[in-house]
Protein backbone atom coordinates (compact mmCIF):
# COMPACT_ATOMS: atom_id res chain seq x y z
CA UNK A 1 0.00 0.00 0.00
CA UNK A 2 1.38 3.23 -0.98
CA UNK A 3 1.42 6.14 1.81
CA UNK A 4 -0.08 9.59 1.02
CA UNK A 5 2.18 12.25 1.23
CA UNK A 6 1.68 15.78 2.24
CA UNK A 7 3.20 19.14 0.80
CA UNK A 8 3.81 22.31 1.85
CA UNK A 9 4.77 23.94 -1.16
CA UNK A 10 6.36 22.30 -3.82
CA UNK A 11 9.80 22.31 -3.11
CA UNK A 12 9.21 20.78 0.77
CA UNK A 13 7.60 17.23 1.37
CA UNK A 14 6.91 15.63 4.73
CA UNK A 15 5.68 12.13 4.46
CA UNK A 16 2.25 11.35 6.51
CA UNK A 17 4.20 7.80 7.83
CA UNK A 18 7.76 6.09 8.04
CA UNK A 19 7.86 2.68 7.62
CA UNK A 20 9.56 1.17 10.06
CA UNK A 21 11.60 -2.52 9.80
CA UNK A 22 11.79 -5.32 12.28
CA UNK A 23 14.95 -7.74 12.00
CA UNK A 24 15.88 -7.19 8.07
CA UNK A 25 16.47 -11.17 6.61
CA UNK A 26 13.94 -12.48 9.67
CA UNK A 27 11.16 -11.02 8.46
CA UNK A 28 9.52 -14.62 7.70
CA UNK A 29 10.56 -15.34 11.61
CA UNK A 30 8.91 -12.48 13.46
CA UNK A 31 6.63 -14.53 14.77
CA UNK A 32 9.02 -16.87 16.59
CA UNK A 33 10.98 -13.59 16.92
CA UNK A 34 8.20 -12.07 18.88
CA UNK A 35 8.44 -14.76 21.84
CA UNK A 36 11.88 -13.32 23.28
CA UNK A 37 10.69 -10.03 22.81
CA UNK A 38 7.15 -10.32 24.55
CA UNK A 39 9.09 -12.15 27.43
CA UNK A 40 11.71 -9.44 27.94
CA UNK A 41 9.49 -6.98 27.92
CA UNK A 42 7.11 -8.26 30.51
CA UNK A 43 10.45 -9.03 32.45
CA UNK A 44 11.33 -5.66 32.50
CA UNK A 45 7.86 -4.00 33.32
CA UNK A 46 7.32 -7.10 35.84
CA UNK A 47 11.13 -6.61 37.46
CA UNK A 48 10.58 -2.84 37.76
CA UNK A 49 7.27 -2.20 38.95
CA UNK A 50 8.55 -4.81 41.82
CA UNK A 51 11.11 -2.88 43.03
CA UNK A 52 8.76 0.04 43.07
CA UNK A 53 6.39 -1.66 44.71
CA UNK A 54 8.85 -3.34 47.11
CA UNK A 55 10.09 0.29 47.61
CA UNK A 56 7.15 1.66 48.47
CA UNK A 57 5.70 -0.38 50.84
CA UNK A 58 8.70 -1.19 52.57
CA UNK A 59 9.94 1.58 55.46
CA UNK A 60 12.96 -0.09 55.57
CA UNK A 61 13.89 0.73 52.09
CA UNK A 62 13.15 4.53 52.50
CA UNK A 63 16.41 5.64 52.04
CA UNK A 64 18.76 7.46 49.36
CA UNK A 65 20.08 4.60 47.56
CA UNK A 66 16.38 2.92 47.23
CA UNK A 67 14.72 6.02 46.23
CA UNK A 68 17.68 6.17 43.58
CA UNK A 69 16.67 3.06 42.58
CA UNK A 70 13.08 3.65 42.21
CA UNK A 71 13.63 6.57 39.81
CA UNK A 72 15.73 3.91 37.51
CA UNK A 73 13.37 1.42 37.55
CA UNK A 74 10.59 3.92 36.69
CA UNK A 75 12.68 5.32 33.72
CA UNK A 76 12.88 2.05 32.39
CA UNK A 77 9.28 1.63 32.70
CA UNK A 78 8.72 4.51 30.59
CA UNK A 79 11.24 3.63 28.63
CA UNK A 80 9.97 -0.02 27.78
CA UNK A 81 6.41 1.73 27.03
CA UNK A 82 8.27 4.28 24.90
CA UNK A 83 8.73 1.35 22.28
CA UNK A 84 6.87 -1.72 23.46
CA UNK A 85 3.74 -0.92 21.06
CA UNK A 86 5.65 -0.05 18.01
CA UNK A 87 8.35 -3.07 18.12
CA UNK A 88 5.41 -5.82 19.15
CA UNK A 89 2.92 -4.24 16.39
CA UNK A 90 5.80 -4.88 13.83
CA UNK A 91 6.97 -8.67 15.08
CA UNK A 92 3.47 -9.37 15.62
CA UNK A 93 1.56 -8.64 13.31
CA UNK A 94 3.42 -6.56 10.55
CA UNK A 95 2.51 -3.36 10.87
CA UNK A 96 5.17 -1.34 9.57
CA UNK A 97 3.94 2.37 9.38
CA UNK A 98 4.18 5.21 11.83
CA UNK A 99 3.08 8.40 11.58
CA UNK A 100 5.61 11.69 11.35
CA UNK A 101 4.42 13.24 14.35
CA UNK A 102 4.22 10.28 16.52
CA UNK A 103 7.60 9.47 15.27
CA UNK A 104 8.50 12.60 16.29
CA UNK A 105 6.85 12.26 19.72
CA UNK A 106 8.19 8.81 20.29
CA UNK A 107 11.31 9.65 19.44
CA UNK A 108 11.56 12.54 21.90
CA UNK A 109 10.08 10.34 25.35
CA UNK A 110 12.67 7.56 24.14
CA UNK A 111 15.92 9.99 24.29
CA UNK A 112 14.35 12.03 27.10
CA UNK A 113 14.10 8.66 29.41
CA UNK A 114 17.75 7.78 28.10
CA UNK A 115 19.21 11.13 29.68
CA UNK A 116 17.02 10.96 32.43
CA UNK A 117 18.57 6.87 33.06
CA UNK A 118 21.49 8.32 32.51
CA UNK A 119 21.23 11.21 35.05
CA UNK A 120 20.11 9.21 37.72
CA UNK A 121 23.12 6.63 37.73
CA UNK A 122 25.35 9.58 38.02
CA UNK A 123 22.81 10.76 41.07
CA UNK A 124 23.41 7.16 42.46
CA UNK A 125 26.95 7.30 42.04
CA UNK A 126 27.20 10.73 44.25
CA UNK A 127 25.02 8.66 46.42
CA UNK A 128 27.58 5.90 46.62
CA UNK A 129 30.54 8.15 47.02
CA UNK A 130 29.21 10.04 50.09
CA UNK A 131 27.92 7.03 51.55
CA UNK A 132 31.36 5.70 51.93
CA UNK A 133 33.12 8.88 52.06
CA UNK A 134 31.59 10.57 54.80
CA UNK A 135 28.71 8.05 56.18
CA UNK A 136 28.30 9.82 59.21
CA UNK A 137 27.25 12.78 57.22
CA UNK A 138 24.91 10.57 55.12
CA UNK A 139 21.85 10.59 56.32
CA UNK A 140 22.04 15.02 56.67
CA UNK A 141 23.31 14.92 53.10
CA UNK A 142 20.93 13.58 51.57
CA UNK A 143 17.47 14.49 52.79
CA UNK A 144 14.63 13.93 51.65
CA UNK A 145 14.26 17.46 50.13
CA UNK A 146 17.51 17.02 48.67
CA UNK A 147 16.52 13.50 46.38
CA UNK A 148 13.19 15.31 45.45
CA UNK A 149 15.22 18.34 44.04
CA UNK A 150 17.56 15.94 42.73
CA UNK A 151 14.76 14.12 40.63
CA UNK A 152 12.82 17.44 39.46
CA UNK A 153 16.44 18.74 38.54
CA UNK A 154 16.85 15.46 36.52
CA UNK A 155 13.27 15.90 34.73
CA UNK A 156 14.05 19.55 33.70
CA UNK A 157 17.67 18.49 32.58
CA UNK A 158 15.93 16.01 29.94
CA UNK A 159 13.32 18.07 29.35
CA UNK A 160 15.38 20.96 27.91
CA UNK A 161 17.51 19.05 26.13
CA UNK A 162 15.47 17.15 24.13
CA UNK A 163 12.17 19.55 23.74
CA UNK A 164 14.08 21.36 20.51
CA UNK A 165 14.53 18.07 18.87
CA UNK A 166 11.48 17.43 17.28
CA UNK A 167 11.04 20.93 16.20
CA UNK A 168 14.23 21.08 14.23
CA UNK A 169 13.39 18.05 12.74
CA UNK A 170 9.68 18.86 11.33
CA UNK A 171 12.22 22.41 9.38
CA UNK A 172 13.76 19.43 7.19
CA UNK A 173 12.14 18.85 4.05
CA UNK A 174 12.43 15.16 3.72
CA UNK A 175 13.01 12.96 0.64
CA UNK A 176 9.79 11.20 -0.63
CA UNK A 177 12.12 7.59 -1.57
CA UNK A 178 13.72 7.69 1.95
CA UNK A 179 11.19 6.83 4.49
CA UNK A 180 12.11 3.54 5.36
CA UNK A 181 13.73 3.83 8.91
CA UNK A 182 16.45 1.39 10.24
CA UNK A 183 14.82 -0.15 13.48
CA UNK A 184 10.88 -0.55 14.85
CA UNK A 185 10.84 2.82 16.56
CA UNK A 186 12.00 6.36 15.86
CA UNK A 187 15.46 7.31 16.87
CA UNK A 188 16.97 11.10 16.27
CA UNK A 189 20.22 10.07 13.91
CA UNK A 190 18.13 7.60 12.21
CA UNK A 191 14.84 9.85 10.87
CA UNK A 192 17.27 12.87 10.30
CA UNK A 193 19.38 10.29 7.71
CA UNK A 194 15.61 10.69 5.78
CA UNK A 195 15.74 14.42 5.25
CA UNK A 196 17.21 16.14 1.75
CA UNK A 197 17.93 18.90 3.34
CA UNK A 198 21.35 19.88 4.69
CA UNK A 199 21.25 18.15 8.30
CA UNK A 200 24.29 20.28 9.77
CA UNK A 201 22.44 21.58 12.62
CA UNK A 202 20.87 18.08 13.22
CA UNK A 203 24.26 16.65 13.65
CA UNK A 204 25.75 19.78 15.37
CA UNK A 205 22.65 19.15 17.84
CA UNK A 206 22.63 15.35 18.42
CA UNK A 207 26.27 15.39 19.31
CA UNK A 208 25.73 18.32 21.68
CA UNK A 209 22.85 16.53 23.92
CA UNK A 210 25.26 13.09 23.67
CA UNK A 211 28.18 15.31 25.11
CA UNK A 212 26.37 17.49 27.66
CA UNK A 213 24.80 14.08 29.11
CA UNK A 214 26.10 11.05 28.79
CA UNK A 215 28.85 12.29 28.21
CA UNK A 216 29.45 14.23 31.43
CA UNK A 217 27.47 12.01 33.36
CA UNK A 218 30.11 9.23 32.53
CA UNK A 219 33.05 11.18 33.30
CA UNK A 220 31.51 12.41 36.85
CA UNK A 221 30.53 8.62 37.36
CA UNK A 222 34.50 7.59 36.57
CA UNK A 223 35.30 10.82 38.80
CA UNK A 224 33.22 9.38 41.52
CA UNK A 225 34.40 5.70 41.58
CA UNK A 226 38.25 6.97 41.46
CA UNK A 227 37.58 9.10 44.74
CA UNK A 228 35.16 5.93 46.42
CA UNK A 229 38.39 3.78 45.01
CA UNK A 230 40.91 6.19 46.83
CA UNK A 231 38.76 6.38 50.02
CA UNK A 232 38.42 2.52 50.45
CA UNK A 233 42.10 1.77 50.01
CA UNK A 234 42.61 4.24 52.81
CA UNK A 235 40.09 2.21 55.37
CA UNK A 236 42.68 0.25 57.47
CA UNK A 237 40.74 -3.29 57.61
CA UNK A 238 40.55 -5.19 54.21
CA UNK A 239 37.12 -6.53 55.42
CA UNK A 240 35.92 -2.88 55.50
CA UNK A 241 37.16 -2.47 51.96
CA UNK A 242 35.23 -5.45 50.72
CA UNK A 243 32.29 -4.58 52.49
CA UNK A 244 32.54 -0.97 51.01
CA UNK A 245 33.18 -2.25 47.42
CA UNK A 246 30.18 -4.77 47.64
CA UNK A 247 27.63 -1.96 48.22
CA UNK A 248 28.85 -0.41 44.54
CA UNK A 249 29.02 -3.33 42.48
CA UNK A 250 25.01 -3.25 41.55
CA UNK A 251 25.53 -0.18 40.55
CA UNK A 252 28.90 -0.60 38.80
CA UNK A 253 26.72 -3.69 36.28
CA UNK A 254 24.31 -0.95 35.84
CA UNK A 255 26.29 1.37 34.70
CA UNK A 256 28.22 -0.57 32.52
CA UNK A 257 25.09 -2.51 31.26
CA UNK A 258 23.63 1.15 30.11
CA UNK A 259 26.60 2.84 28.88
CA UNK A 260 28.22 0.32 26.36
CA UNK A 261 24.74 -0.05 24.30
CA UNK A 262 24.52 3.65 24.17
CA UNK A 263 27.93 3.70 23.20
CA UNK A 264 27.68 1.14 20.53
CA UNK A 265 24.59 2.37 19.19
CA UNK A 266 26.03 5.63 18.67
CA UNK A 267 29.21 4.72 16.63
CA UNK A 268 27.41 2.45 14.54
CA UNK A 269 25.00 5.72 13.31
CA UNK A 270 28.15 7.60 13.40
CA UNK A 271 30.40 5.29 11.51
CA UNK A 272 28.38 2.22 10.57
CA UNK A 273 26.30 3.41 7.31
CA UNK A 274 27.42 0.87 5.57
CA UNK A 275 26.65 -1.74 7.31
CA UNK A 276 24.10 -4.04 6.61
CA UNK A 277 20.31 -2.79 7.83
CA UNK A 278 20.53 -5.67 10.05
CA UNK A 279 23.35 -4.79 12.32
CA UNK A 280 21.63 -1.98 13.33
CA UNK A 281 18.97 -3.54 13.86
CA UNK A 282 20.30 -5.95 16.21
CA UNK A 283 22.38 -2.91 17.74
CA UNK A 284 19.49 -1.08 19.06
CA UNK A 285 17.62 -3.83 20.19
CA UNK A 286 20.42 -4.56 22.50
CA UNK A 287 20.88 -1.19 23.60
CA UNK A 288 16.90 -1.33 24.14
CA UNK A 289 15.99 -4.29 25.64
CA UNK A 290 18.95 -6.04 27.39
CA UNK A 291 19.39 -3.05 29.83
CA UNK A 292 15.82 -2.65 30.26
CA UNK A 293 15.57 -6.82 31.64
CA UNK A 294 18.99 -6.04 33.55
CA UNK A 295 19.02 -3.39 35.90
CA UNK A 296 15.93 -5.24 38.21
CA UNK A 297 18.45 -7.94 38.66
CA UNK A 298 22.15 -6.14 38.56
CA UNK A 299 20.49 -3.29 41.24
CA UNK A 300 18.50 -5.67 44.13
Amino acid sequence: MLLSHSYVNISFFQPHAFLMIGIPGLEAAHGWISIPFSFMYTVALTGNCLILLAVRRTPSLHQPMYYFLSMLALTDVGLTLSTLPTTLAVLWFDYRHIGFNACLVQMFFLHSFSVVESSVLLAMSFDRFVAISNPLRYAATLTNNVIIRIGLAIMARATVSLFPGPFLLKRLNFCPDKILLSHSFCFHADVMKRACDDITVNILYGLYVVLSTVGVDSLFIVLSYTLILHTVMGLASPRERVRALNTCVSHILAVLIFYIPVIGVSMIHRFGRHLPHIVHALVAYVYLVVPLCSTPSSTV
